[in-house]
């Protein structure tokens, strides 16, 4: 049945949002370059890598020493635009489509995160990710990465066609309000280093 789900609403989003989607396209070849559709290996389901799709929000800049300058010097007002009303995301219906995602579930992540996972924090790859989550209308980016895979963890163990339909709801609300984008004034946010060593023992013992 979450998968019908998924299917009608990501068809219907497609089909609905295609006219923006090529204007979205165009604006970001001109604004930021190309490629303008960014793709990132990421867990998916049971942790099976799969290739998300997003539009690029950043430039590609580099420093004198021919390194990437930091995230926040290459995202300019028009990427901004597009994180602060999740614009970047539509491309994740291909996702859906494809099967790699659900609409709801927990936010896949980087692939450099899976060993600093404790054993219940990894309990979220127990279910499909998704392009919104329960964590994502509990706070998104304003709460700490425990908090997120705590609030993952509780949406796997209690999942469910009203949950997934109030998620819904709660993701329409704070995309209008842009809630939820920056953590701690931070434009991005910052990076995953693992628990504590004794959850990560924990993890590698029962593993």
């Amino acid at each position: 049945m979450k998968r019908l789900f998924d299917l009608c609403i990501s068809l219907s989003l497609l089909i609905i949002f295609f006219p923006l989607i090529v204007i979205i396209a165009i604006l970001v070849k001109f604004k930021l370059g190309s490629p303008v559709i960014f793709k990132q290996l990421r867990p998916g389901l049971n942790e099976k890598p799969f290739y998300i799709y997003k539009f690029r929000t950043m430039t590609e800049k580099y420093g004198i020493d021919g390194e990437l300058l930091p995230d926040h010097e290459r995202l300019d007002s028009f990427g901004m635009f597009l994180r602060k009303f999740s614009l970047d995301e539509l491309p994740q219906l291909i996702n859906v489509i494809k099967g790699d995602l659900s609409i709801v579930g927990p936010r896949p992540l980087l692939m450099e995160y899976l060993p600093l996972y404790t054993l219940e924090q990894s309990k979220r790859h127990l279910v499909k990710p998704g392009i919104t989550g329960w964590s994502q209308v509990n706070g998104r980016n304003l709460i700490s990465w425990e908090k997120k895979f705590e609030l993952d963890v509780w949406y796997v163990e209690n999942q469910s066609f009203l949950l997934d339909l109030r998620i819904l709801l709660l993701t329409i609300i704070k995309v209008f309000k842009t809630e939820g984008i920056q953590h701690n004034h931070q434009l991005t946010m910052p990076e995953f280093k693992g628990s504590s060593e004794s959850d990560k023992q924990r993890k590698t013992k029962f593993i």
